[in-house]
Order: structure tokens, then C-alpha cells, then sequence
């Protein structure tokens, strides 16, 4: 059942192993969607095990790490209407890309879907998917699924199209928590973000990360992210919650160090989200307080 409506995005740096069997459970997609890998200045030899192991796939090899915009440049490639993100060490389901194509084509004011994530090996759900199934926002009646003020890059399918326009992920942000800009001003552009539980993404979590910079990383962004976008009331809440509630140790140190550094590029950015939209991300805001899937505590 081959399917032409959805190109998947990958993005990689130093797992050439877990790359490897994505791409191999990609490749035995009944969908046969085509694949674009952007390799993110890796060193282990990846980019020439793609081009060994999976010469099908396109491979784009920036010469740096670009984080989450090396999903941007490979979306620039993308001539599908669809977009499937997935991680180096996750990999969709069969029939999950059909499905949330069929959802896309049924919902035209849909921008984006996300699937059920299970954790391997043991294909758990991950705490996180509870969460999503149970999302606060309040949603239009004809909305197939739970409305979502955000979306989990590595287990979504979005509109190729509302991507580029809303300017895809912000390149000062590079990863962690890098989707809740993007989701905000998709939700401003006037798309609904949307939950799907009946499609599946396989997440089996690679042992090859800096869980304390992704950490880092996941805090100041939801600072910068805040002060970017949210009023100034909502936006000051947020900050003092955070300083409240993450732990105290360098990493937290660092990253509020690194947002109030960027202020200034901040201020000069900062574009208030229409009232429509902040509503529904005060409406997340018991949820995050009591959220264990989302703390940063590593």
C-alpha cells in the first residue's frame, strides 16, 4: 500500500546504530514513504552507512550540527504535502503514516497529528501519552481527536506547507522543548494541533545522550519561549514557577544564566500570541504544574 502524501525527516548526530535500524524499520513501511536524513556533522561514520546500508534515502550533510533546523533544511526538500518527523532512535508504525494522512486530507484546518508513543523494548506507553489523551485545551466539536497546545516533534505528522509557513524551528533554540514555539505560532497562523490515538510511533530510547544539556536546554528554551510569546502577567508566572520547581544544580544555573543573557534578541523578537491562542495555553498551565512526564528533572 504504497502512499505518496508523507516524506519523513530524520535528523541524526553520532548514532549510527540506532539511525541504522530506524532507517530499517522505515524501509519496511507498507507506506514506502520517502526518507530524507539530515546527518548532523556526525563522526562515526554514518553518513556513509546510510549511503551503504539505505542508498534510497536522501541524505543531506550540512557540515555542522544544526540541531532541530536540520529538520528546516530538509523540509525545504520535502514535496509531499505531508511531513513525518521521527528521531534517530524511533520509528513509525505501519499504517500510522496512512492514517494521519487520511486525517489531514479529512481536516483541513488541522496542522498537525501526533501519534501514541510506545518506549521499547518492553512497548510501554510512554507517561507522556496519558498526558496528551487527557490535554485540558478546549477543542471545537468537530476536532477528531484532543485539542494540544503543543506537539512532540519526533512522533508528529504536520502540513509541509503550515510548517514553512509559520518558519519552521526557531534556530536559536537548537533542541529541547524546541516545539512549543512552533506549536504556538502554527496555533497563531490559525491550524489546531490535534492527538491521534490510534496511530503509533516506537520510540527505543538511545543510550547516546547528554540527558543534563538536553535539560539545560529544555529550560531555557521554555523561558525564551515564554517571554517570546506569552503576555507579560502569564509570562512572569511561568518564569517564577520554573525558578520555584527545577532543581537546584548547575545545569539550572546555566540555563537561566544563558535566557536572561538573551534578552535582548528576545525583546526585540517578542510578538504576543492572539487572545485565542493564549487561552488555550492557560488552559495547559494546571497540567504542566502537575505534569511528571514534562519535569525537568532529568
Amino acid at each position: 500500500m504504497t502512499d505518496t502524501r508523507t516524506t519523513v525527516v530524520v535528523i541524526t548526530h553520532n548514532r549510527r546504530p540506532e539511525l541504522l535500524r530506524t532507517l530499517d524499520r522505515l524501509a519496511e513501511l507498507p507506506e514506502r514513504p520517502p526518507v530524507i536524513v539530515t546527518d548532523n556533522a556526525s563522526t562515526d561514520g554514518t553518513a556513509s552507512a546510510v549511503a551503504r546500508h539505505h542508498p534510497e534515502v536522501r541524505l543531506l550533510r550540512p557540515g555542522r550540527n544544526l540541531g532541530a533546523v536540520g529538520r528546516n533544511l530538509a523540509v525545504r526538500q520535502v514535496r509531499t504535502p505531508y511531513v513525518a518527523f521521527c528521531d534517530d532512535d524511533s520509528w513509525w508504525a505501519p499504517g500510522s503514516l496512512s492514517g494521519a494522512a487520511d486525517l489531514l486530507d479529512r481536516y483541513p484546518a488541522v496542522g498537525s497529528v501526533t501519534a501514541r508513543i510506545l518506549v521499547e523494548p518492553d512497548g510501554t506507553e510512554d507517561p507522556i501519552v496519558k498526558e496528551l489523551r487527557d490535554s485540558p485545551v478546549p477543542r471545537p466539536d468537530w476536532l477528531p481527536g484532543p485539542a494540544l497546545g503543543s506537539f512532540l516533534a519526533a512522533a508528529t505528522v504536520l502540513r509541509a506547507d503550515a510548517f514553512r509557513a509559520a518558519g519552521g524551528f526557531h534556530p536559536r533554540l537548537w533542541l529541547g522543548g524546541e516545539e512549543e514555539l512552533l506549536a504556538a505560532d502554527l496555533a497563531a497562523d490559525g491550524w489546531w494541533l490535534t492527538y491521534a490515538d490510534d496511530l503509533t510511533i516506537h520510540h527505543h530510547p538511545s543510550v547516546v545522550r547528554d540527558s543534563t544539556l538536553r535539560r539545560a536546554h529544555g529550560i531555557r528554551n521554555t523561558l525564551w519561549f515564554t517571554w517570546l510569546r506569552r503576555p507579560a502577567g502569564p509570562a512572569l508566572r511561568r518564569t517564577l514557577h520554573l525558578a520555584r520547581t527545577v532543581p537546584r544544580d548547575t545545569a539550572s544555573l546555566r540555563a537561566f544564566a544563558e535566557a536572561t543573557a538573551a534578552l535582548p534578541w528576545v525583546l526585540r523578537e517578542r510578538r504576543v500570541l492572539p487572545p485565542e491562542v493564549e487561552a488555550r495555553l492557560r488552559s495547559l498551565e494546571p497540567a504542566q504544574r502537575d505534569s511528571k512526564a514534562r519535569s525537568y528533572t532529568g
